[in-house]
């Protein structure tokens, strides 16, 4: 039976995983959608969202790592980490 820290190292894993894959797929969209003609200001937006993920993704998985070291018992769990390479920021 696993642990609630194994639970949430896994599910931390799998947000980072998740929040570092979802800009590339906005941003591959907006490549589709100007290739194709279709919406050049609808790609400018999506490229613009992408960033704005990303720059969310980090603040988000700060804390989010915060609070796994904090449930696993960590009370200093302060970190002067640069998170921005996860996400080339």
């Amino acid at each position: 039976m696993e642990t609630e820290d194994n639970v949430i190292g896994e599910l931390l894993q799998e947000i980072s995983g998740l929040i570092h894959e979802y800009p590339k797929a906005l941003e591959r969209r907006a490549a589709e959608i100007h290739a194709s003609g279709k919406d050049p200001d609808l790609a400018h937006t999506l490229v613009k969202a992408a960033d704005t993920m990303r720059d969310s993704g980090n603040l988000y998985l700060t804390w989010a790592k915060h609070y796994a070291s904090v449930a696993s018992g960590n009370t200093d769990a302060s970190s002067d980490e640069d998170e921005t390479e996860d996400f080339d920021v």
